[in-house]
C-alpha cells in the first residue's frame, strides 16, 4: 500500500475546510461571539498547510493510484478532516475534551447525528453552524466517494452501477476536478432550494440555514433541543417532508426533472422507494391516532437515516421504526443504511430459487425493477455478503457497549443506529443516552463503527486482503 500518491487527494480534501471555516469566521464576526474566533483562524491555518503540504508531496503520482488506495484514502479523509473539525468543540469555553470534541466531528462528518452537548440551545450560534457544516461538508465528500471510488466495478459493494449515474465510465485521477465540481453544484443548489422553502414558510433563518444542511446531508444535527421548536405547522411540515425526499431519492433526479431529460425511466428504484414511503407511513397513521404530517416525517426520517423526529411515538413502534432505517433511501444518496436495493435483490433472488426448483426450465426476468439492468450472480454473493458483515458489525458492536452502562435493548438499538448512521432520538424507544458519560473505549469503538458504517466493512477487508495476500 503506497501512501504518497494518496497524499494529492488528501490535500485536496483540506482546502474545503479552510473556505468551510473562513465562512465561520464572519458568522463569529457576525453574531458577535468572538470568544472562540481564534479556534476557526487556527483550522484555516492547520488545514491549509496540511493540505499544502500533501497536495506537492503527492501531485508527481497522482495519476497512479489504484482502487486499494482510492479505498485507504476515504479512511484518511474521514479521520483527518475529523481532526480539523473537532478543534472548535476542543477550543470552545464548553470544557469538552478531546475525545469527545472528535466523537463530534466524527458524528456530523459522517451524518450520524450522535451528540456530547446536553443542551443544544447553550451553545453559541457560531459553533452551532459548524456542527451544521459539518454535516453538509460529509455529505459531498461521500458523494463524491460514491461515484468516483464505490461505482468501480473491482469493489462493487456499493452498487453504484445498478442505480441511475449521470457520470459513466470515469477515472479517479482524471476526472476527479470535473466531477466534484458537478457534484458541488448540484449539491449546493439542493441546499439552497431547501434552504429558501423553509425561509418562506417562516422558519428563521438561522433555523432554516441548519435545517437545511442537516437535512440535505441526511444528517442528526438540530440547532436545537427539539424539531418542534422549528416546524410549528402543517405547512412547514410539508416542506420537511419534500426536503426529506429530496436526500432519499436519487440524487441526480431532481436535476434530470429540472433539466427535461428523458431518462426518468432509469430512476426505477426511486420509484419503489417512494411506494414505500406511502405505504409505511398509510399503515402506521391508520393504527396511530398522529398528525398525518408527523408521521410522514417519521418515516422519511428513519428511511433517510437521518433520525430527526417531530413528536414522539409509541414505545412499542421502535422496532418498526429501527427497520426502516435498515431500508436507507436510493444507492445515489447521502442516506447510510444497508440500502433498499439490496434486500431487493435478496427477495428477487430467493423467488427466483425458489421458481427454479418448481420450473427447472423456465426463462426468468432478471431485471431489476423499471430498468433494463439484471441481477447477477456477483449481485447476489455481494449483497448477502453485506449482510452478513452488517450482522457480524452488530454483534461486535454490540458486545462492546453492553460493557458500558447501557442494558442488552438499548446497546442493540445503538449499535444499529451507529450501523445505519443515524441519530439516536425517541422514536426508535431508545433511552436518552448521554454519550459524554460513555467509556472512553465506548467512544473510540462508536467512532470506528460511525466511518465503517459509512464505508461499510467490506472496505477494510478488501484493503487487508490487498495488504496481507497480495494478488
Amino acid at each position: 500500500m503506497r501512501i504518497k500518491p494518496c497524499l494529492y487527494f488528501l490535500g485536496l480534501s483540506c482546502f474545503p475546510i479552510s473556505i468551510m471555516s473562513l465562512i465561520n469566521v464572519f458568522y463569529t464576526f457576525y453574531f458577535g461571539y468572538l470568544d472562540n474566533l481564534m479556534s476557526y483562524f487556527l483550522v484555516i491555518l492547520v488545514s491549509s498547510l496540511t493540505g499544502l503540504v500533501f497536495f506537492k508531496l503527492g501531485r508527481t503520482e497522482r495519476e497512479n493510484i489504484n482502487i486499494y488506495e482510492q479505498l485507504f484514502l476515504i479512511f484518511l479523509v474521514y479521520f483527518l478532516i475529523s481532526f480539523f473539525i473537532s478543534l472548535p468543540f476542543y477550543y470552545s469555553n464548553y470544557d469538552i475534551s478531546f475525545i469527545n470534541s472528535f466523537f463530534e466531528s466524527i458524528s456530523g462528518l459522517t451524518g450520524t447525528g450522535f451528540t456530547t452537548f446536553k443542551y443544544i440551545k447553550s451553545l453559541d450560534e457560531p459553533l452551532i453552524l459548524w456542527r451544521s457544516s459539518s454535516q453538509w461538508i460529509g455529505g459531498f465528500y461521500f458523494l463524491i466517494f460514491l461515484v468516483l471510488i464505490f461505482s468501480n466495478k473491482q469493489i462493487n459493494f456499493k452498487m453504484v452501477d445498478l442505480s441511475f449515474n449521470l457520470e459513466k465510465k470515469i477515472n479517479f485521477s482524471s476526472n476527479l476536478t470535473n466531477v466534484a465540481s458537478r457534484i458541488f453544484l448540484i449539491y449546493l443548489s439542493l441546499t439552497v432550494l431547501i434552504f429558501f422553502l423553509f425561509l418562506i414558510s417562516g422558519v428563521r433563518l438561522f433555523d432554516s440555514l441548519n435545517l437545511a444542511m442537516t437535512v440535505i446531508s441526511s444528517g442528526g444535527f438540530l440547532p436545537t433541543d427539539s424539531l418542534n421548536d422549528i416546524i410549528k405547522n402543517n405547512f412547514q411540515s410539508l416542506l420537511l417532508c419534500f426536503a426529506f425526499l429530496i436526500s432519499i431519492l436519487n440524487f441526480y433526479l431532481l436535476y434530470n426533472v429540472i433539466l427535461g431529460r428523458d431518462n426518468l425511466k432509469e430512476h426505477g428504484e426511486d420509484v419503489y422507494i417512494l411506494v414505500l414511503v406511502l405505504v409505511f407511513s398509510m399503515i402506521f397513521y391508520f393504527i396511530n391516532d398522529l398528525n398525518i404530517f408527523s408521521v410522514f416525517i417519521n418515516v422519511l426520517s428513519s428511511i433517510g437515516t437521518s433520525g430527526i423526529s417531530a413528536r414522539a411515538v409509541p414505545e412499542n413502534f421502535g422496532l418498526y421504526f429501527i427497520i426502516l432505517t435498515l431500508l436507507g433511501g436510493s444507492v445515489l444518496s447521502t442516506t447510510s443504511g444497508i440500502k433498499f436495493l439490496r434486500i431487493y435483490i435478496l427477495i428477487k433472488a430467493f423467488f427466483m430459487e425458489i421458481y427454479k426448483l418448481v420450473k427447472p426450465n423456465v426463462m426468468l426476468n432478471t431485471k431489476i425493477m423499471f430498468s433494463e439492468k439484471k441481477v447477477n450472480t456477483n449481485n447476489i454473493k455481494m449483497s448477502f455478503l453485506i449482510f452478513i458483515l452488517f450482522f457480524l458489525s452488530l454483534f461486535i458492536l454490540s458486545s462492546i457497549l453492553l460493557a458500558d452502562f447501557l442494558d442488552f435493548e438499548n446497546s442493540f438499538k445503538l449499535s444499529i443506529l451507529t450501523l445505519t448512521n443515524t441519530a439516536a432520538s425517541n422514536i426508535y424507544g431508545i433511552e436518552e443516552i448521554q454519550f459524554s458519560d460513555l467509556f472512553t473505549f465506548s467512544k473510540i469503538s462508536l467512532i470506528i463503527f460511525m466511518v465503517i458504517a459509512k464505508v461499510e466493512l467490506m472496505a477494510i477487508f478488501v484493503l487487508v486482503r490487498r495488504i496481507f495476500f497480495k494478488d
